[in-house]
């Protein structure tokens, strides 16, 4: 890793010194999630319980609206043991005890009331342990279509509909961990009630990342036929969201297990976190890039999974099951593209887990930069429109770190998610301010453009943002 590093932050030059800043609480709402995962004892599968020591670490950007423990491998298709749901429980014992130092790094001094809590939480605000809590709960312990029905409904079914059905604008991502039955019975329910309208806004508020396809024995992993994750989408269709991923998930098991001095060594034993983050057995992290696709950093917009992000490269096509479509990265083409993407953005995403169990341990360390392009503050994309032949201005210069640190700016283009025909290059590419000249015959097209700020801080934190130039 640290070869790759290193070529990554040879290729950006400019550096300037930032302002500093004391970061507060933002006033962006965080993206809403629900986990379900088939979390084990480490001698089974510890991945699960790693990915969950990632995501509390990273609970200040997500809103965890429920971790749902349900069947999956890790079960090798039998019913999902009860006792088994008490590891979720010990990461969140154990995010309780580091939580004093992880709020320091929002300068957070106190929580809400439970019942603030389970309104709109925004970006920068940790959760209470009591909180996380109350939203872990037992889902379908059972896998494959032919659970479903009215016996098989669960606390985390019932919890899915609710959680749909309120007054909230924001998409529901449910990153399923394991198998997929919770939201499918979920889907069954409110299916056979038969209230359509009801059924139409839940398929349109849910969003689902499912690591593989685990809803059925691993030794029938390719009888897809078998899978309540088949009948979601051949029930609803091109309408219900859902990304399958075969390439990201992969990635990062083999890469973090090639990299496991790192986890030693930044990862281990760094606080009350750190102390329960077990050795990995087949794969390090396998479920991570599920919450890694939707985090908010500048980087995509989730609702896009073409754009390419921290959660790999996706396109709708076709799925593994061979007759219904979804968005996925099967195919040879996209799971190449993917794999670069996955593979380019790992030493960020593990940058950022090292920093902030730093923070786990000691309550002080390194914090992200804020990129600002052409004034415009947030993370939403830029959008600048413009007439072929013409040159854009893309200025960082506005650009800052929190802990004063130096920065060090690249601007890169992103192809496969641009349409243009011409060709397009960043001018003065590794300054605050750079330009790029508009291809000719592009009209209509548009050019995606990543502003990546690095900081001279401990683990060279990144931060980004996606300019989108619209051609008129």
């Amino acid at each position: 890793m640290k070869n790759f590093i290193t070529f990554l932050l040879s290729l950006s030059v400019s550096i300037f010194t930032a302002k500093a800043v004391t970061p507060s609480i933002d006033n962006t709402p965080k993206p809403r999630i629900v986990v379900l995962t088939d979390i084990a004892p480490a001698d089974v599968e510890a991945d699960d319980m790693e990915s969950l020591v990632r995501l509390l670490s990273h609970a200040d950007l997500f809103e965890i609206e429920a971790i749902i423990t349900s069947g999956g491998w890790n079960s090798s298709g039998g019913t999902y043991p009860v006792e088994w749901a008490k590891f979720a429980n010990e990461v969140i014992d154990a995010y309780e005890k580091d939580l004093p130092n992880l709020m320091r790094r929002s300068d957070q001094t106190e929580f809400k009331s439970i019942t603030k809590e389970e309104q709109t939480q925004n970006i920068g605000y940790w959760p209470s342990a009591t909180y996380l809590r109350k939203r872990t709960m037992m889902g379908s312990r059972s896998l494959g279509v032919d659970k479903l029905g009215k016996d098989n409904d669960s606390p985390g079914s019932e919890l899915l509909i609710k959680l749909a059905e309120e007054k909230d604008s924001r998409s529901i991502w449910i990153l399923v961990w394991g198998g997929g039955n919770t939201v499918a019975q979920a889907l069954w329910k409110i299916k056979n009630d038969g209230d359509s309208k009801r059924l139409e806004k839940f398929v349109d508020k849910i969003r689902i990342y499912s690591i593989t396809d685990q809803d059925v024995d691993w030794g029938q992993r390719e009888q897809h036929q078998l899978s309540s994750h088949k009948w979601m989408r051949e029930n609803f269709g091109e309408r219900l969201m859902f990304i399958w991923d075969e390439s990201a998930w992969l990635s990062q098991n083999y890469i973090g297990a090639s990299h496991w001095k790192d986890y030693e060594t930044h990862i281990q034993g760094k606080g009350n976190l750190g102390s329960v983050y077990p050795h990995y057995k087949w794969g390090v992290e396998g479920d991570s890039p599920s919450f890694f696709y939707i985090m908010p950093v500048g980087l995509s917009n989730p609702e896009d999974p073409a754009q390419g992000s921290y959660g790999g490269y996706f396109k709708k096509s076709l799925s593994n099951d061979k007759s219904t479509v979804c968005y996925n990265n099967t195919s040879e083409d996209v799971s190449k593209i993917s794999r670069k993407y996955e593979e380019y953005f790992y030493p960020s995403i593990f940058n950022n887990f090292a920093a902030r169990m730093e923070w786990a341990a000691t309550g002080k360390g390194n914090r992200n930069p804020i990129v600002i392009v052409n004034g415009q503050k947030g993370l939403d994309p830029v959008i600048i429109k413009s007439a072929e032949n013409r040159s854009v201005r893309l200025d960082a210069s506005k650009s800052y770190d929190p802990d004063n640190d130096n920065l060090k700016i690249k601007w890169w283009i992103l192809p496969e998610a641009s349409n243009y025909d011409g060709k397009a290059v960043v001018k003065d590419a590794h300054t605050a301010t750079a330009s790029l000249l508009i291809p000719a015959g592009d009209s209509g097209k548009s050019i995606h453009i990543i502003c990546e700020v690095t900081d001279d801080g401990n683990f060279n934190l990144k931060s980004y943002r996606r300019v989108i130039i619209n051609v008129k």
